[in-house]
């Protein structure tokens, strides 16, 4: 009798510390707002405003809000058209790319995959990479565009331009134009006359350099 209490006592002592050395390996907690959007919205038909004024119109499958993440940004993946109002509420321009992301605290966007814009004054812009910086109020691509003005088409390996498209610069362009009577272009306010095609091998500035009149 005596034998078997021992035994369960050296059993007992065997189990306890097997017990004690055991060490469960398991991974930190992960909290939804590490890595999760704190907004995700499908078929998206809205306006958003600026300094309280409507300015833009977005249409989207899928938008992304992500506040947790450095830099924060908004997430459009499934494609974007970003419409913008001048301020009667006449729509100035439209953007379409196939992928976007916009950087709210830095106010950029970046859009990628079959970038296409439309400005009231017939400018189409295609590229596969455009970003739009808010802040120095510029348009920019270092990716091969094509730009098409109702006289005038051009295409080069990078691309700079005011908001407005009324002021860009194409470097290492080529393209054609029609020449009118008063040389290039229609008439004095067609709008490529303020939008030379000057060709620079000085990197991006914030600063727009200023138009240049062609011969």
């Amino acid at each position: 009798m005596r034998e078997i209490i021992a035994l369960n006592i050296v059993f007992l002592l065997i189990v306890l510390v097997s017990c004690e050395d055991r060490k469960e390996h398991i991974a930190p907690a992960i909290y939804p707002r590490d890595s999760v959007s704190v907004m995700t919205s499908y078929g998206v038909n809205t306006l958003i405003s600026d300094s309280g004024v409507i300015k833009y119109k977005i249409v989207t499958e899928k938008w992304e809000v992500n506040q947790v993440r450095n830099p924060t940004k908004w997430s459009f993946e499934k494609g974007l058209f970003l419409a913008q109002f001048d301020e009667k509420f006449h729509i100035e321009a439209y953007v379409q790319a196939d992928t976007a992301y916009y950087y709210d605290v830095k106010r950029l966007w970046e859009l990628k995959g079959r970038v296409r814009v439309r400005t009231k004054a017939g400018l189409r812009f295609m590229s596969e990479e455009l970003y739009w910086n808010q802040v120095a109020h510029e348009f920019y691509s270092n990716r091969f565009s094509r730009i098409i003005t109702p006289t005038r088409e051009m295409q080069g390996s990078y691309f700079l331009s005011d908001e407005h498209f009324t002021h860009y610069t194409v470097t290492n362009s080529k393209g054609s134009a029609v020449k009118g009577a008063d040389g290039i272009g229609v008439n004095e306010g067609d709008s490529i006359l303020n939008a030379p095609d000057s060709v620079k091998a000085a990197k991006r500035t914030q600063t727009m350099p200023k138009a240049k009149m062609q011969p």
